[in-house]
C-alpha cells in the first residue's frame, strides 16, 4: 500500500507524456499498489484561468475509479482572485490543501502576499506544497526557461507559521546545504523523494531529514513512477522505515490535516 504526494493531471503542454490521461494514470498508480494519490493540474502552471483549473481537478477527482484521487488546487497570490480559489479550494471543493508554483506564476517566497497565504492557509488547517521545479532546466523549451524556485525565505516562513503543514515537492537540487539543514530542523516541514538523486539517495536523505518527514512522491506522469520506486527499493531502509515513507507517514498527515480543516470549520 502506498500514497504518493506528488502526482499531477492533464498534460504538460510542452509535450506528450506517458500516462497523461486520466485512465492511464489511475490504472498505472493501481498497477503500483498506490491506494491514494494527491494530485494538482499541469493545467494550472501556465492557464491564467485557476479558478476554472481549480473547479476541473474537482470534478475530475470524483472519477478515482481504484486509487483515491485527492485534489490540490493551485493558488497564485499575484492574481487578484487569489482569495476567493483559496476560499473555494477549502470550502467549496473540500481540499485538504494546495499545490504552489513560485516559479512558474513569478513571485518569490518573500513577497509579503505568500506570507498571507501562509497565515490564512494555517488557519484553515491546509496543507501547503510548493513545487521547486516541474522540469529540469537543461531540457526546458527556450522561449520559456523557468529557475527553480529559491528556498532562502523559506525557513522563516515556516518558524513563524509552526502549525502549518509545508510539504516541498522536486526540491532537489534547489534545497541543499544550510537551506536543507534548517528546513530539516523545522518539524512542520516535509520532504518527498521525486527528485532524490544519487545511490542510495533516500538513505542518505535520512541522515539530514528525520524519518517521520520523508514522503513518497513520484511527480508521475511526467517521472515514471517506477522511478521513485527504485529509489526506495535500493536504498538501504528498515522495513519500519519504508512503511513510513510509502503511506504511514501521508496518512498521518492527511489525518491531522482533515482534523484541523474539521475544526477551523466547526
Amino acid at each position: 500500500m502506498m500514497i504518493d504526494v506528488n502526482v499531477n493531471l492533464s498534460r504538460w503542454p510542452f509535450r506528450r507524456l506517458p500516462c497523461d490521461t486520466h485512465d492511464r494514470l489511475t490504472l498505472k498508480l493501481h498497477q503500483h499498489d498506490v491506494v491514494q494519490a494527491w494530485v494538482s493540474s499541469f493545467d494550472a502552471v501556465l492557464h491564467r484561468d485557476i479558478g476554472g483549473v481549480n473547479l476541473r481537478l474537482a470534478e475530475a477527482c470524483k472519477e478515482s475509479g481504484n486509487v483515491q484521487l485527492v485534489p490540490f488546487g493551485t493558488v497564485n497570490p499575484m492574481s487578484p482572485d487569489w482569495h476567493e480559489d483559496l476560499r473555494r479550494c477549502h470550502e467549496d471543493y473540500r481540499m485538504p490543501g494546495i499545490r504552489l508554483v513560485p516559479n512558474y506564476h513569478d513571485y518569490s517566497l518573500e513577497n509579503a502576499a505568500v506570507a498571507e497565504l501562509f497565515q490564512l492557509a494555517e488557519n484553515r488547517g491546509l496543507i501547503v506544497q510548493i513545487a521547486f521545479r516541474m522540469e529540469d532546466p537543461r531540457t526546458q523549451h527556450p522561449r520559456l526557461q523557468v529557475p527553480d524556485v529559491d528556498p532562502a525565505a523559506l525557513s522563516a516562513l515556516a518558524g513563524r507559521h509552526p502549525r502549518l503543514k509545508l510539504v516541498l515537492l522536486n526540491w532537489q537540487p534547489a534545497v541543499t546545504g544550510t537551506p536543507l539543514k534548517q528546513l530539516a530542523a523545522a518539524p512542520n516541514v516535509f520532504f518527498d523523494i521525486a527528485m532524490c538523486e544519487g545511490v542510495g539517495g533516500v538513505g542518505s536523505l535520512l541522515e539530514t531529514v528525520s524519518v517521520e518527514r520523508v514522503l513518497f512522491g513520484s511527480h508521475v506522469p511526467f517521472f515514471n513512477l517506477e522511478s521513485s520506486l527504485l529509489k526506495i527499493r535500493e536504498s538501504p531502509l528498515t522495513p519500519e522505515q519504508l512503511k513510513a515513507i510509502t503511506h504511514e507517514n501521508a496518512a498521518r498527515l492527511s489525518a491531522d490535516g482533515a482534523s484541523r480543516v474539521t475544526n477551523a470549520n466547526s
